[in-house]
């Protein structure tokens, strides 16, 4: 009898990395999302879209300009970036807690991926989700607050590092919460009150003394200046600090994603 092209079981090498199963992974992910883009997309676009109406309405011409710059274009990337981390968030985080919910978290973990793959595919789809979201959001509000890009640089990197963060922090409050309670803790006492108390609309250079060195130890903070900086030319903060805040919050939460899915922590029973 002929033996099988296939290799022995348990015996399968794809090389040092699976990156078969790492892109499967991220395209799962990815079409997750997407297959719902009502909810996911189009949703937060519209939300975002609303909160710019109701500034400019209420307080468009009210409000002076901030470092020379319109209230309306100063306050729009602020909402952009919020939208962004928001659903990169949200992305991974309901997809891990869904997946333990139905019972269905062992179809990523029984494939030969390793803890470093799967963090990979997992959170560059939430980057990927979250940056979608932004860009729809800004090509939704430029015909009324026509903003332009100044320095491209920062705005690529402060898109795919904010987005990463909240990915990443998405990854471990989808793991840690057992219900979608314990997400909504997270989301409501955490997330949403650093990104709201970051500058995303005023400038932090009006904030009493002690709140202003307070704001600075908040990494929302740096996401938002340093994108507000990509469209205005003008940074409230010191964007070299901003940079590696951001770059070193990534790798920290990076390692933790990565032993947490060595443990198998609250994934394995």
């Amino acid at each position: 009898m002929t033996a099988l092209p296939f290799p022995p079981a348990g015996n399968s090498r794809f090389g040092a990395v699976n990156w078969l199963g790492t892109w499967t992974l991220y395209l799962k992910e990815v079409r997750r999302f997407v297959k719902v883009i009502t909810q996911t997309v189009t949703a937060p676009v519209i939300n975002t879209l609303l909160y710019l109406a109701v500034f400019f309405l209420s307080l468009g011409q009210l409000r002076p300009a901030v470092h020379g710059v319109p209230f309306v274009e100063f306050l729009a990337p602020g909402l952009i970036m919020m939208t962004m981390i928001q659903n990169a968030f949200a992305n991974t985080s309901s997809s891990l807690l869904i997946s333990k919910i139905q019972g269905n978290i062992v179809d990523i973990l029984m494939p030969p991926l390793s803890p470093g793959e799967l963090n990979t595919g997992i959170n560059l789809a939430g980057v990927t989700r979250g940056v979608v979201v932004g860009v729809v959001t800004a090509l939704g509000m430029w015909p009324f607050v026509g903003f332009s890009i100044v320095h491209v640089w920062a705005l690529v990197f402060y898109a795919i590092g904010a987005s990463l963060m909240l990915s990443l922090a998405g990854t471990l409050a989808g793991i840690w919460s057992e219900k979608f309670d314990h997400l909504q803790a997270v989301t409501n006492f955490i997330v949403t009150p650093l990104a709201f108390l970051s500058g995303t609309f005023y400038s932090v250079t009006q904030l009493p003394p002690f709140a202003y060195r307070l704001i600075h130890y908040n990494p929302f903070f740096y996401m938002i200046d340093g994108f507000r900086y990509a469209f205005t030319d003008h940074a409230d903060g010191s964007l070299e600090t901003g940079i590696l805040v951001i770059i070193g919050v990534n790798i920290v939460l990076w390692f933790a994603c990565d032993r947490v899915f060595r443990s198998g922590y609250r994934l394995k029973s």
